[in-house]
C-alpha cells in the first residue's frame, strides 16, 4: 500500500501575547499531502534540478528553498536579482507546483479573537491548529484508504518537544471529532517526525512556499490581509484552486 506524509509549515507565531499586534495577530499551519513515493521519484529529483539550473546547488552545498530568503534574493538565492533569471525561475516553479501531485490543507488561526472568545485559554494556538489539520488529514486517508504519517519542521528544542507529547497525546486519546482508534488505524506512528530546515526535505520546502499565499488567500477572503496578493502569490493562489482538498481551508 502506498504511504502518504503530510509535511507541515507554519507561517506567523504561537505567542498569545502578540495577539494584539496586527503583523502577528494570525497564525496558520498549512499541510501538504503527498505520496513517499511520489516524493522519492518525482519532487525530489525535480526540485533538486530546478536548485542546480537556477543556482547551481552542490550536493555538498546543497540549496534549502525558503520563501523569505528568496524574497529577499538572499544568498544563494541572489542570481534572482536578474530580472532574467527571476522571471525563468518563476516560471520553472509554477510549472512544478502545478504538475506534481499534492493535496494542501491549510488552517488558520485569529489569535486576537482566540482570545477574546476565552481570555482563560491556556491552549496553544500552533497546537489547536495542529489538531484540526490532524483531523482533516485523517478524514483524507479514511476517504482515499490509505495510511500515512506526520512530519514538521523543527522549531527548536522546547517547542519540538512539547509538539511530539501533545502529537503522542492526540494518537493516545483522539479529539474532539475523532476517536483514537481511527487515528491509531490511519497514521503508521505515533510519533511525529521534526527535521531541520537544512536536512533538504523536498516536502517541507513545498510546504514552505506554499504556506505564506494559502494563508494570505485565506485572510484576503475574509477581509482581513489588509493589502493585496502580490502577482506571483496570486498565481500560485490559482493553482492550489485545483490542490486544496475539499475541506483543505479552515478558519478559526
Amino acid at each position: 500500500m502506498t504511504k502518504y506524509r503530510l509535511y507541515i509549515d507554519e507561517t506567523g507565531n504561537s505567542n498569545l501575547k502578540s495577539a494584539q499586534n496586527p503583523n502577528e495577530r494570525f497564525l496558520s499551519l498549512t499541510g501538504i499531502i503527498i505520496s513517499l513515493v511520489h516524493v522519492q521519484e518525482i519532487i525530489h529529483p525535480q526540485m533538486e534540478a530546478l536548485k542546480v539550473r537556477h543556482f547551481q546547488a552542490h550536493p555538498d552545498d546543497p540549496v534549502i528553498l525558503h520563501r523569505k530568503d528568496i524574497i529577499k534574493k538572499k544568498t544563494p538565492f541572489d542570481a534572482l536579482r536578474s530580472l532574467k533569471v527571476e522571471d525563468a525561475f518563476n516560471q520553472d516553479l509554477l510549472a512544478h507546483l502545478r504538475d506534481w501531485d499534492y493535496s494542501v490543507i491549510t488552517v488558520c488561526i485569529d489569535k486576537r479573537a482566540h482570545l477574546e472568545t476565552d481570555k482563560t485559554s491556556q491552549i496553544d494556538p500552533y497546537h489547536y491548529c495542529m489538531t484540526v489539520l490532524l483531523e482533516r488529514f485523517n478524514h483524507w486517508l479514511n476517504r482515499e484508504g490509505v495510511m500515512g504519517d506526520v512530519m514538521a519542521e523543527s522549531r527548536g528544542g522546547k517547542e519540538d518537544r512539547r509538539l511530539k507529547e501533545e502529537f503522542r497525546r492526540l494518537w493516545e486519546n483522539g479529539t474532539q471529532y475523532i476517536e483514537p482508534g481511527m487515528l491509531q488505524r490511519l497514521l503508521t506512528s505515533r510519533e511525529l517526525k521534526i527535521k531541520p530546515k537544512f536536512a533538504n526535505i523536498a516536502g517541507l520546502q513545498l510546504a514552505d512556499l506554499i504556506a505564506h499565499p494559502s494563508r494570505s488567500e485565506i485572510l484576503q477572503e475574509r477581509g482581513l490581509l489588509g493589502r493585496e496578493l502580490s502577482a506571483f502569490a496570486l498565481q500560485i493562489s490559482e493553482i492550489l484552486v485545483d490542490k486544496y482538498d475539499k475541506n483543505g481551508k479552515k478558519f478559526i
